[in-house]
């Protein structure tokens, strides 16, 4: 299995994708080199375009650094269609920011006479929680603990996405070496 790139996406950029990417970032960052094997980039960007060029939430840095994550660096930018062929998995952080990049998805196949499998997906990270359906509640104007609960959503959707991604790579390797033994 070819290492994948990932994309985490919310509305402004500041607050929820950013500490995906943090949280992502050090997680599946191994003891030598700068991602896991079967990751190859990871990224952060807003669907509007409300904060580019500003750096995350201090509540979102804050959570972050208390958590042990203290190198994170980033400027917010905006969902760019460019990002369908760059990235493997498209992370959506809640439904309507989904629904937006599903919509923006599908015109961009249909614009342009493209198969399903030349543009990235577009999926729900909390699919990956372990709660069908889960959303990352926007925790911008609420107070810090919106930060905290998000950050715990977080590292449980990061660990259960690696998870799935290493049962996959587990699985094409069982398939290839049976294929290479006459099987």
């Amino acid at each position: 299995m070819q290492p994948v790139s990932v994309l985490f996406v919310c509305l402004g950029n500041i607050c929820r994708s950013p500490m995906a990417e943090g949280v992502f970032q050090h997680i599946a960052k191994p003891k030598h080199g700068p991602h896991h094997p079967l990751i190859n980039q990871i990224d952060s960007c807003g669907t509007g375009a409300y904060h580019i060029g500003d750096g995350p939430d201090s509540r979102t840095m804050s959570t972050l650094a208390d958590n042990g994550i203290k190198s994170y660096k980033h400027r917010a930018r905006k969902f760019s269609t460019s990002d369908f062929t760059t990235f493997d998995y498209i992370m959506a952080m809640d439904d309507d920011n989904a629904d937006h990049l599903v919509r923006l998805r599908k015109r961009l196949l249909k614009q342009n006479n493209l198969e399903d499998h030349e543009l990235g997906r577009v999926m729900l990270f909390g699919e990956f929680g372990g709660r069908k359906g889960e959303e990352i509640a926007d925790p911008y104007y609420g107070a810090r603990n919106g930060f905290e609960i998000a950050y715990e959503q977080v590292v449980r959707m990061t660990n259960g996405f690696l998870k799935t991604l290493e049962k996959e790579a587990a699985a094409a390797e069982t398939a290839a070496s049976g294929e290479k033994s006459g099987l």
